[in-house]
C-alpha cells in the first residue's frame, strides 16, 4: 500500500491538465514570443502563481506543453495507422492498401497535429531538441509502419520491392504530399478529397511496385 505522501493530489494533477490544454491553445493561438503565462493562467482559470509553480518559466512551459503534444500525437498516429498494420482478413492488396493509405491521411491531416506541427516548425531555431523529437517520435514513426506494412505485403508476394525505406517515402508522399502542403498553408482540404487523394496515390503506388504475375 502506497503511503499518504506518495499519492499525487488530484488539485494538482486536475491544474496542470487545466494548464497544458489552455497553454497548448495560448501558444498555437499566439506563438511562443507573444504568448505570456499571464494569457495562460487566465484561458486556464488559475492563478499565475500557480503556473510558475508548477513549470517555473515560459520556455519551461512551452516544453512541458510540446512534450505532451508530441506524447498526444504519438498515441494519435498509433491509433490510426499502427492499428491498421496487420492483415485485413478478405482484402485484396489494392483494398488493403488504399484503405491504409486513407488512414495514413486522416492521421497526419488532423486539424491538432497541424497545429502543433506548425508550431514546432515556427519555433524550430529557438526549441531544436523540441522540434526533432517530434520528428523521431511522429512522422519517422508513421514511416516506419509504412514500411513494415510494405515489407510484409512484399514478402507475401504481392509488392515487389528492393528498399521498403525508400518504398515508404513513395507511398507517404503519393498518399498526402500535395494535401498535407495544402493543409499546412492553407487549411485542410475536404475529407473526401482527402480520402480520395489518399486512394488515388495508393493506386499509383500499386502501378510502380506491384509484383509481376506468373
Amino acid at each position: 500500500m502506497s503511503s499518504p505522501s506518495a499519492r499525487v493530489d488530484p488539485r494538482i494533477v486536475r491544474s496542470r491538465e487545466l494548464i497544458l490544454d489552455a497553454a497548448l491553445q495560448h501558444f498555437l493561438e499566439h506563438g511562443f514570443l507573444e504568448a505570456t503565462v499571464d494569457g495562460v493562467a487566465a484561458e486556464a482559470g488559475v492563478a499565475k502563481r500557480t503556473v510558475y509553480n508548477l513549470y517555473g518559466s515560459k520556455d519551461d512551459l512551452f516544453r512541458a506543453v510540446m512534450h505532451w503534444a508530441t506524447d498526444t500525437a504519438a498515441r494519435f498516429v498509433a491509433d490510426h495507422v499502427d492499428v491498421v498494420e496487420g492483415s485485413i482478413a478478405g482484402a485484396s492488396v489494392d483494398e488493403e492498401l488504399a484503405d491504409f493509405a486513407v488512414a495514413h491521411a486522416r492521421a497526419v491531416v488532423s486539424p491538432r497535429v497541424i497545429a502543433v506541427r506548425r508550431l514546432l516548425v515556427g519555433e524550430a531555431m529557438r526549441f531544436p531538441d523540441l522540434a526533432a523529437e517530434y520528428f523521431e517520435r511522429v512522422p519517422s514513426a508513421v514511416l516506419a509502419a509504412i514500411s513494415r506494412r510494405l515489407r510484409r505485403l512484399a514478402e507475401a508476394g504481392e509488392l515487389s520491392i528492393d528498399d521498403a525505406e525508400m518504398a515508404a517515402g513513395h507511398f507517404a508522399y503519393l498518399a498526402l504530399g500535395a494535401p498535407l502542403d495544402r493543409a499546412l498553408f492553407v487549411g485542410a482540404p475536404e475529407q473526401s478529397a482527402l480520402d480520395r487523394a489518399a486512394r488515388q496515390g495508393a493506386a499509383v503506388f500499386l502501378r510502380a511496385y506491384r509484383a509481376p504475375r506468373a
